[in-house]
């Protein structure tokens, strides 16, 4: 049969995972860090997913797809919920977790322990407030890193952030694109590198999508690396 249903655009989508968590039908799931429809039955064709969409990359289409099956999606729900509650429930960001940290005073007071200082070079730091022309972005190596990096990591300034312009972001709960602003920042400046530094958990894959398709929509070659954090602060991987 002929009828409204979801279509999601994978380009636009940013992997926050917003859209699984509004949609009442568990139509939609996360597949390789973005939103997929699951099948075409469990959707109701209501639109609850639209906006919780901070991308837009969700949009109503008239197709041939099978008519909504309110008994599947009650079979759907119920297998959702018992795996509720053989795993932790919700988004992995905001799964709880305790980490076993030595006392301070117990650490060797080597000079990199001892070495305080900000490496932090300019001000604003957050995306959304830095103006595309700043006089501190030509020639920038940028460092773009997700809210929660500083947090974790011990070194955070000395091995990150030091000679770099830093930029931070969290794509969830600021629920925009920032491949826009981005983009305009990479064409409007010599940027030099880019580094992104995210955390394990999903919901940070859209800083890295960002930032790729910022460096494609600019036309410009540039050096980029992504490295991604453990929750507890160990570098898991550098690509």
């Amino acid at each position: 049969m002929k009828r409204k249903i979801i279509q999601i655009d994978k380009e636009a989508c940013n992997g926050c995972g917003a859209c699984a968590n509004a949609c009442h039908e568990g139509a939609i799931g996360m597949v390789d860090g973005k939103a997929v429809l699951l099948r075409d039955d469990y959707c109701d064709g209501l639109g609850d997913c639209l906006p919780a969409c901070p991308t837009g990359a969700i949009t109503f289409v008239e197709r041939e797809a099978a008519p909504y099956d309110a008994e599947a999606v009650a079979a759907r729900m119920a297998q959702m919920k018992q795996a509720k509650t053989q795993k932790p429930a919700g988004c992995p960001g905001s799964r709880l977790h305790t980490f076993a940290r030595e006392a301070a005073a117990a650490l060797p007071q080597t000079p990199a322990v001892m070495d305080t200082t900000s490496q932090l070079g300019q001000w604003p730091c957050q995306i959304q407030l830095v103006p595309e022309n700043a006089p501190w972005l030509q020639g920038a190596k940028l460092l773009i890193a997700a809210d929660c990096t500083a947090f974790a990591c011990g070194d955070f300034h000395q091995r990150f952030m030091k000679g770099k312009i830093t930029l931070i972001g969290c794509p969830k709960l600021d629920r925009v694109d920032y491949s826009e602003k981005l983009t305009r920042i990479l064409m409007a400046n010599d940027i030099q590198s880019v580094t992104v530094l995210r955390m394990e958990v999903p919901c940070c894959g859209g800083l890295t999508e960002a930032v790729k398709k910022a460096i494609l929509q600019s036309g410009k070659l540039l050096p980029w690396q992504v490295v991604t954090l453990s929750v507890d602060g160990r570098i898991l991987d550098e690509t």
